[in-house]
């Protein structure tokens, strides 16, 4: 059938040099582009009447700003109902990150030769459950987003908080501003957020088109600077133009600080959406690559990317916090780390942090990729480039991966420990080079800082943990870092995932380039070989995870009875209050609250150590409290905030 298809879609098209259209397909044809094939126009493209050119594979068009790409009705005026450019769900009952989809890449037309409208389907997972805003990116442009009721299933208001406005954000004032419905869009990178109200928008349960003029190779690179370029003051207790606290909704996974908003915290962070109809390709967005070509973009201080952002909770104050989102930080020598896979699909957003203030640029048009997998070292950027190469493995990053999975084997967290010549071992002073991203208090799995010779560093224990841990593979070799568990009622294995450079090794390897792989070892086990895809089956509440064999290390650190408390004060931005995530194997606790002049402010007698317990302090008040956690069995632990 989709022989036949294409065939009459053949028979229908014109072509010209001579024209501003090189492809038309007109009234009653065809033209179908098949899942996996690619079909190239070097100049214009038009459809009229009910010509279909319906795409389930790659279209490129490539001309000058001569050319025009136009869908017209049958006297020859602009038609601006869609469905006559279709990009296709190829898998419809699928979200897209279950499927393959129909592309289209632009470049060399003017923007205002391009009227004709493309009908996008879209169907995708939501970002939250009740209250919560869907993060996308809108690759249209004039596009008036009140079309959007129509389109989406629900009627999109203009009362801001309602979780029925749409925002968008801005990158210099680091807030989401409220957005006219009836303004017809202009902005290609936009970061724009659809509010839900008790699930009234719901990208997942039905297959949507959004319709809209596809956007050319933008006319110039971005400009990263000034992001976040307002004071926050003390904890994030600033209020933006619209009354709201910074600290209700802003969020800085990339900062490891034992003070809260200290250092760069919210600073250098730029949100933006995929302005194309393609994938976007990030991978090699933070280095000139050696031997290959480059992408022409080479940010040196990029820090990290965040990335399909999970769970989007809404709190009391209307402010929107994410859960669950993907992170990839970036080595010294450029090499990413963490949730490797920089594949950013049509109407996806993703967040830059920049390490210092200096400006740089992005360079989004040769970003584009077709494949859904990112290119490897020393291959082109090209949007057709193959997957091939590799990285030398001279002083390599090392990865694994640590995937907790539930009694039926499905993945419900993760957190990565890496090792490399370069990383820092311990707490992290500086924020020239770590490649740490802290956990959040929604995670369920992560790692604590190492200690100098293995185990807790027992000052930070109540401090943060981590989402991405990094230590020296040369001072900390056969050292251990603690990965805990803290719900242990649910994640009951591991799955590992190794990688060197950012590849993926073999199935079943342990040993990497130097001869030395990772280990991991329970807390009632014994020292295991970590392999790739290998299973641990017995998720307790505290493992070990090494790299190089312990045995074989005389300062290896032993378990001993003076392990510090895993209990620890958390800031949570969906209830905009701290809480206490409690070590696993507490059962019960007392909680005691003190204001600066030692004042009693809170005080809490067995409190249920098996749930997080919220520290309800008065929002509008700045001030420093102190808090004593004790537990029933007489573990201490002592710690600060500062609001």
């Amino acid at each position: 059938m989709r022989k036949s298809l294409f065939a009459i879609g053949l028979l229908a098209i014109s072509y010209s040099v001579q024209a501003q259209v090189l492809c038309h397909v007109d009234t009653n044809a065809n033209m179908y582009v098949s899942e996996g094939t690619l079909v190239y126009s070097g100049g214009g493209v038009q459809t009229k009447g009910n010509g279909l050119l319906d795409v389930h594979g790659n279209v490129m068009v490539v001309g000058t700003a001569g050319d025009a790409f136009k869908t017209i009705d049958a006297a020859g005026g602009d038609k601006t109902d869609g469905g006559n450019i279709i990009l296709r769900l190829n898998t419809p009952g699928n979200t897209d990150d279950a499927s393959t989809y129909g592309q289209l890449y632009v470049d060399g037309l003017s923007q205002a030769q391009i009227t004709g409208i493309v009908s996008k389907e879209f169907r995708t997972k939501k970002h939250g459950n009740g209250d919560f805003y869907q993060q996308v990116a809108m690759p249209f442009s004039g596009k008036v987003l009140n079309t959007l009721s129509t389109e989406l299933g629900k009627t999109f208001g203009t009362v801001r908080r309602s979780k029925n406005e749409i925002l968008k954000w801005n990158n210099t004032g680091a807030v989401a501003d409220f957005t006219d419905l009836t303004t017809p869009t202009s902005d290609a990178t936009g970061y724009y957020m659809l509010g839900s109200a008790n699930n009234n928008l719901d990208t997942s349960s039905a297959l949507r088109t959004v319709n809209g003029r596809p956007y050319t190779t933008l006319a110039s690179n971005v400009s990263l600077q000034n992001g976040g370029n307002v004071s926050f003051n003390a904890g994030g207790s600033a209020l933006n133009a619209y009354n709201e606290r910074y600290n209700t909704y802003l969020q800085d996974q990339f900062e490891v600080s034992i003070t809260p908003w200290a250092n760069t915290y919210g600073k250098n962070i730029y949100q933006f959406g995929n302005p194309f109809l393609t994938n976007l390709d990030l991978s090699k967005i933070g280095y000139v690559e050696n031997g290959g070509t480059t992408d022409n973009n080479n940010i040196p201080n990029l820090w990290g990317v965040r990335y399909d952002p999970g769970t989007v909770t809404v709190g009391s104050q209307g402010n929107a916090y994410s859960s669950g989102a993907l992170i990839q930080t970036y080595a010294l020598n450029g090499v990413p780390v963490g949730d490797i896979g920089m594949i950013i699909k049509p109407m996806q957003t993703f967040v830059l942090k920049l390490r210092t203030s200096a400006p740089q640029a992005l360079n989004f048009n040769t970003l584009r990729r077709f494949n859904q997998t990112v290119r490897a070292a020393a291959t082109d950027y090209s949007v057709t480039a193959a997957k091939n190469g590799a990285k030398s493995t001279d002083g390599t990053v090392k990865q694994l991966g640590v995937i907790g999975l539930d009694a039926n084997g499905n993945e419900l967290a993760r957190t990565y420990y890496v090792v490399s010549p370069d990383a820092t071992t311990g707490h992290q002073t500086s924020i020239a080079t770590t490649v740490q991203a802290t956990a959040t208090s929604e995670n369920m799995i992560g790692t604590f800082e190492e200690a100098l010779n293995g185990g807790y560093d027992s000052n930070y224990t109540a401090q943060y943990w981590l989402y991405i841990n990094e230590a020296n593979e040369n001072n900390f070799k056969g050292k251990n870092v603690k990965l805990v568990n803290y719900k242990t009622d649910k994640v009951k294995s591991y799955k590992f995932e190794i990688r060197e450079n950012g590849e993926l090794v073999p199935t079943g390897t342990h040993l990497l380039s130097a001869g030395i792989g990772f280990y991991y070892k329970a807390s009632n086990g014994t020292v295991q070989q970590a392999t790739q895809g290998g299973i641990a089956p017995n998720a307790v509440a505290s493992y070990d995870l090494y790299y190089g064999d312990p045995n074989n290390v005389v300062l290896g650190t032993k378990d001993t009875n003076n392990v510090p408390s895993r209990t620890m004060v958390v800031y949570n931005p969906e209830i905009t209050n701290y809480i206490v995530r409690f070590d696993p194997n507490w059962k019960k606790a007392d909680i005691e609250v003190y204001d600066m002049s030692g004042k009693l402010v809170i005080s809490k007698k067995a409190v249920d150590a098996s749930r997080d317990f919220v520290i309800e302090l008065n929002g509008a008040v700045k001030n420093s409290y102190v808090v004593k956690i004790v537990s029933d069995k007489g573990e201490t632990v002592n710690t600060k905030i500062l609001k």
